[in-house]
């Protein structure tokens, strides 16, 4: 009888082996010791605070809850053990052959369990299982504690998902199947390469780590992405004004003005040609003017929400007229561009002043009474911790929003990339939106503050007369310009419900469209793609969920149904400007020096 074979594994070079831990091991010391001797140098090597969120002392809270109740917590964990022996019933029946239904299952768009090794293969079956029971007992647990104010429960539940995902068995090698077996495959050369990763991602962040999350090499600013042709016309120490050339032999009479949000840059809708919102607009016969805001630092400390206001919306808005003559514009808004929107509307109206005839939201929030998960973020020891911050340096770095955004899809936009470049040594994929994802911006810390403040701690803004700019008490409710509310139904950062109430304030003629996908991909969607839908609802009640149930769902991109309505406002066709032949001198070639400043 023959022996049974061993499986074919190969081993490590030893050569390659010894060279790659000696690189490593060199790379590392040169790192701890820079990075010990910048953290020397700033007197920073023993943090203000260990727990600047409040985590702990939610966590505290919650705990007393919960003790207070034991019977509670004996049920709950009654209903994990009758699980777990479900599971090992489930387990042994595999264990003999049988083909049992399983006990739960990954919901269907979980990529952290896609390989087939989750399913086939007994052991790692148990291990997702027995993580997945445990995760749901941890959650249902937490949210079941009665008497934590809003905002405690909802950070509780929020930080315990965070531990939860970090746990996820996919996240180690001993627990991933692909992990594992591509460890085998390789010789381990897959975790040799993971830790250059990591450590390369480390000396990037200048002893932070700043998970790379796509080929930051293979993009340039100008050359493959942010591409659309134009001029900068304007500049102050806020904005770089971009005009861009024409496509069409007739434009709207009325130039269209985009006020991006200030936390990455504008390019979102300019990545490539065949999904920019720039060059689809400009070739439905717009003169369009992107605002391209300067990425600050120390010596724009002071700047407020207000002189975003004034050197931006504003600035832009006279400019406008110098380069093309035309005194009245449409404007579209974004985001946290769209608040600074609103809120100039909102200015402008208190002076009579109506230059922009039309306003679209994309994704914005005006009343921020329901802000969605970014609101754990917002409380008064967070505020105070985020203000010291920004008091020693002048601003808030780019990254620390970045990791608050990321940690609303953490699985999504962390954990995947940790195995991916760390685990399985895999480069990361080249991806444009990913790039710009990774491209933010500083907050001045004066505006920073005031717009944490003012708009998400105290919800001033939706308020009449609760925000003053310019020296005058501001009221949304005294906006009688049309608008057009574009909101996304998978929206992590701009809730839709949230975004929806905006429609209520202004007293205008507001039309709302939903759009599918989220914050992102529901904007950036153009409609050669044929991907995804929209809804429409010419009523707008109070309430968003009844808004819904009446509304009529279009398949495709929602950008014809904004063309079609902007074009009410376009006051007629001129001939195509060039802006090269406008009231400004040429500054320079689009997309100008502000967009290419980094962080790091």
């Amino acid at each position: 009888m023959a022996e049974p074979q061993a499986p074919d594994v190969k081993l490590p070079d030893p050569v390659e082996m010894s060279r790659a831990m000696t690189r490593i091991a060199e790379q590392s010391q040169r790192l701890v010791t820079d990075f010990l001797s910048r953290q020397a140098a700033d007197g920073k090597s023993v943090p203000s605070s260990l727990d600047p969120m409040g985590v702990g002392h939610a966590f505290l809270e919650m705990t007393a809850r919960m003790m207070a109740d034991p019977a509670k917590l004996m049920k709950a964990q009654i209903t994990l053990w009758q699980d777990y022996m479900t599971l090992w019933q489930h387990t042994t029946q595999r264990l003999m052959g049988q083909d049992p239904n399983p006990v739960i299952a990954p919901a269907k768009d979980d990529r952290r369990f896609k390989d087939s090794a989750w399913d086939e293969n007994t052991l790692f079956d148990f291990i997702k299982q027995s993580y997945l029971l445990t995760a749901r007992w941890m959650q249902s647990t937490v949210q079941g504690v009665d008497g934590l104010d809003d905002h405690t429960a909802k950070k509780v539940d929020f930080y315990t998902r965070q531990f939860v995902d970090a746990m996820a068995p996919s996240n180690f090698v001993v627990t991933n199947p692909e992990v594992l077996r591509t460890t085998i495959e390789t010789g381990g050369e897959n975790l040799v390469k993971g830790l250059e990763h990591l450590l390369k991602d480390l000396e990037r962040g200048k002893g932070e780590l700043r998970i790379s999350m796509t080929d930051y090499d293979a993009f340039q600013v100008g050359k493959n992405i942010a591409v659309t042709p134009g001029t900068v016309v304007f500049q102050n120490d806020l904005i770089q004004l971009i005009q861009y050339t024409p496509t069409t032999a007739e434009v709207a009479k009325r130039p269209l003005m985009i006020v991006p949000p200030w936390i990455n840059k504008f390019y979102i809708l300019d990545l490539r040609a065949k999904n920019s919102f720039i060059k689809w607009a400009v070739d439905q016969g717009h003169t369009l003017f992107m605002l391209s805001w300067v990425n600050p630092d120390e010596r724009l400390a002071a700047k407020s929400f207000e002189d975003y206001m004034i050197e931006g919306v504003l600035a832009a808005l006279d400019a406008i007229e110098k380069q093309t003559g035309e005194r009245e514009v449409n404007a579209i808004g974004y985001c946290l561009g769209g608040t600074l929107l609103g809120s100039t509307l909102a200015y402008m109206a208190t002076k009579g002043d109506d230059r922009i005839k039309s306003a679209t939201f994309f994704t914005t929030m005006l009343d921020f009474t329901e802000a969605g998960e970014l609101s754990v973020f917002i409380d008064e020891e967070q505020l105070t911790h985020i203000e010291k911050m920004m008091g020693e340096k002048g601003y808030l770095d780019g990254s620390q929003m970045a990791t608050s955004f990321n940690m609303l899809r953490a699985n999504d936009l962390i954990w995947s990339f940790v195995v991916n470049n760390y685990l399985l040594g895999k480069d990361p994929f080249p991806f444009d939106l990913l790039y710009w994802n990774s491209d933010s911006t500083r907050m001045p810390a004066a505006m920073h503050s005031f717009y944490l403040r003012n708009m998400y701690q105290r919800n001033l803004l939706a308020q009449p007369g609760g925000v003053t700019l310019g020296g005058v008490p501001i009221d949304l409710r005294a906006v009688k310009t049309p608008t057009f509310f574009l909101s996304t139904r998978e929206d992590h950062i701009a809730p839709w419900k949230s975004t929806y109430a905006g429609t209520q304030l202004f007293s205008g003629k507001n039309k709302f469209v939903l759009a599918a996908s989220g914050h992102i991909a529901g904007v950036v969607n153009p409609p050669a793609a044929e991907k995804y839908c929209y809804w429409t609802n010419a009523k707008l009640p109070k309430n968003s969920d009844e808004w819904l149930k009446g509304a009529q769902q279009t398949p495709g991109s929602w950008w014809p149904e904004w063309q079609k309505w902007v074009s009410g406002f376009a006051g007629g066709k001129v001939e195509a400007r060039d802006p090269a032949k406008g009231g400004l001198p040429v500054i320079e070639e689009a997309p100008g020096a502000y967009v290419k400043t980094r962080i790091g």
